[in-house]
């Protein structure tokens, strides 16, 4: 070997090794995902409806649009945890839990998820508007915002496809200042939510049912 090697050989080792001394002093700090967790609402007065609801994937706001967790911490500024994320994406995590809940509302007579493969009578889409943590000086808040449209299924003309449109939206403190207080009050903000969706959603389509003379089709 050359002395030149002989130097290239000693820079490799000692470059390897003062990585080795970085990685024990500065050890990988493994993630921590949550997810939201909450009973389903339970809806009092609800009589099951002959009709098959299908809740698709809700789509996300840009800033949202992300498993990490986002914060905000000034007015105008979005910034993103780095250890600590969303089990799932925010459109995943809402319409899953939405579907679930409408499933034990037993408000239909059946529920389908985006890629069930179930036919069904009405379809719901969504968008989440908001999902992020608020810091305040003195608190912090959970902030969700979701938009729903429900509409009739094959139905052939385009102007009466769309039943209505309405956005929700909740604010629900964190107990403490961390992550799993910020899943905790996001999964209140959820059922809130949930709740008034599922209770909007029934009303409309069993007037609509009473005003068919209980064949319930569509208008």
């Amino acid at each position: 070997m050359t002395d030149t090697g002989k130097k290239l050989f000693i820079l490799s080792c000692i470059v390897l090794l003062l990585g080795g001394c970085l990685s024990a002093k500065h050890p990988y700090k493994k993630i921590d995902y949550y997810t939201l967790e909450y009973d389903a609402p339970s809806i009092s007065n609800l009589h099951t409806l002959p009709l098959v609801m299908q809740v698709e994937r809700f789509q996300v706001a840009p800033v949202y649009n992300t498993s990490q967790i986002i914060y905000r911490q000034r007015p105008f500024t979005r910034d993103a945890y780095t250890y600590h994320m969303w089990r799932a994406n925010p459109g995943d995590l809402v319409s899953y839990f939405l579907a679930r809940d409408f499933q034990q509302s037993l408000a239909f007579k059946a529920v389908a998820a985006h890629n069930t493969g179930l036919l069904s009578s009405h379809i719901l889409r969504g968008t989440v508007d908001e999902f992020y943590e608020h810091d305040g000086k003195d608190y912090w808040e959970a902030v969700l915002a979701v938009s729903i449209t429900l509409m009739v299924n094959n139905e052939p003309d385009i102007s009466n496809r769309v039943l209505f449109q309405k956005s929700y939206s909740a604010r629900k403190a964190c107990s403490q200042k961390n992550p799993q207080a910020l899943a905790a009050a996001m999964s209140q903000a959820m059922a809130n939510i949930s709740e008034k969706i599922i209770t909007d959603v029934y009303n409309f389509l069993a007037e609509d049912c009473s005003s068919s003379q209980g064949q319930c089709q569509p208008t």
